[in-house]
């Protein structure tokens, strides 16, 4: 069979990593020396290869000689491809099968769409623990061939490959722990359930970007298909129903949730969004990144039981009357005004008069003697103002700096001022 024409796997290898190119070892890997044949093989000496290869965006089309991929890739433990023009799976095949130890494959952005995966050639994927195939628009008949053949695969890739659908494999993969499926058009939850049915122990779904409008499944169904789900994003789905939110309670080990950027929520404050949020999902101990302490979830939970109070019996969700069990039913929290006074009332006395005046906090002394230079008749010169506290316990206190602010001495509504007239 002709080899397809362009950039070979292990042209590109030995152009990257040639010791001219990449003279020196980089974190984990080794240098690989082969001597030359007496054919003159045109492979180059010796390659610093790094057990992490990346070969991403260089136009690689085929595998090249085996037997050079083989001898030089041995070590090899992670391997991304992506962006490439790889459309053969058995292109991919000769290349994966040359390298024993491989557990990460990135294929991402090739065009195998245009070439069906046989069995035989996806068994050479089978040590592949963690596989990549986003934007690849592989075909749910080639993720079951490679289901199939990959005993071992614990972390699946699929985003941005258009599927509507979900189509459910012959046999469970047992092993896969992550799926990553975001940046799809999966609206439908029965679409949603095949995947539970197809990986019963998976551990965390990424279904962002999808615009999953709501859950339709009862709890004990939810909880048969997804038993050992640890973690869910649902980033910027289509969820609208709080229906929705309280059904995610019915995955038995569910204690992560991702829920930005979703219709329901839109309407409340950023501080609503995470209180009702956690006050609805008891087992959750991560939401949105963060994690939720004890005291935010009482905090939450208290809040939630205010904030449905006042609601009309009929759309008072059930998750109160279990909040209300556990803490009572609360007062309302007082308003409370935290803004600065801007003036308060406080006892003018000048000699054996008094007067009641209101004065602004945000002015001076020197201007609080302009304001009193008509009421005790002394020109701002000849004035000396004395501030008591109604609690102070030395007295009344000199207001000498004329440049001070008067809300800086603390001054309360019902505090005193003494006007005397400086001695000459």
């Amino acid at each position: 069979m002709d080899q397809p024409s362009g950039r070979s796997f292990m042209q590109v290898l030995c152009e990257k990593y040639s010791p001219e190119n990449f003279p020196y070892r980089r974190g984990p890997g080794m240098g690989v020396h082969v001597p030359a044949t007496p054919q003159g093989s045109p492979m180059k000496d010796r390659l610093n290869l790094p057990s992490v290869l990346v070969l991403n965006s260089c136009g690689i089309t085929c595998a090249g000689d085996e037997n050079e991929i083989a001898a030089f890739c041995a070590h090899v433990s992670e391997l991304d491809l992506s962006d490439n023009k790889l459309e053969d799976w058995h292109e991919v095949s000769k290349i994966v099968s040359n390298v024993p130890h491989l557990e990460f494959l990135n294929l991402s952005s090739n065009p195998l769409s245009l070439s069906v995966l046989e069995r035989r050639c996806a068994g050479s994927f089978a040590g592949v623990r963690k596989l990549v195939l986003n934007n690849s628009k592989a075909s749910w008949e080639t993720v079951h061939t490679i289901l199939q053949e990959l005993p071992d695969l614990e972390e699946l890739f699929l985003c941005l490959n258009d599927y509507e659908t979900v189509s459910c494999s012959p046999v469970c993969c047992q092993s896969l722990k992550l799926l990553h499926i975001t940046d799809n058009n999966l609206q439908d939850w029965t679409e949603i359930r095949k995947l539970g049915i197809m990986f019963p122990s998976l551990d965390t779904l990424i279904l962002a970007n999808n615009n999953l409008t709501t859950i339709e499944e009862s709890e004990d169904s939810l909880a048969r298909l997804f038993p050992n789900l640890r973690s869910i994003n649902l980033h910027k789905s289509g969820l609208h129903c709080w229906g929705d939110i309280d059904k995610l309670n019915s995955f038995p080990k569910l204690e992560e949730v991702k829920l930005l950027g979703i219709p329901l929520l839109q309407s409340y404050t950023t501080e609503e969004r995470r209180k009702l949020l956690i006050a609805r999902l008891p087992s959750i101990i991560k939401l949105n990144g963060s994690i939720v302490a004890d005291g935010e979830r009482e905090d939450s939970e208290r809040f939630f039981i205010r904030y449905y109070m006042e609601f009309p019996e009929e759309e008072v969700p059930f998750r109160y009357h279990e909040l209300v069990t556990k803490y009572g039913k609360l007062e309302p929290l007082a308003v409370v005004d935290l803004r600065p006074q801007s003036s308060v009332k406080v006892e003018v006395h000048f000699q054996d008069k008094v007067e009641e005046m209101s004065i602004r906090l945000d002015q001076t002394v020197a201007e609080l003697k302009k304001h009193l230079k008509t009421v005790v008749q002394l020109s701002t010169s000849n004035m000396l103002l004395f501030y008591l506290d109604q609690e102070a316990p030395f007295g009344p206190e000199e207001m000498k700096y004329s440049s001070r602010a008067l809300h800086s001495y603390g001054i309360r509504d019902g505090d005193k001022i003494y006007v005397e007239p400086r001695m000459k």
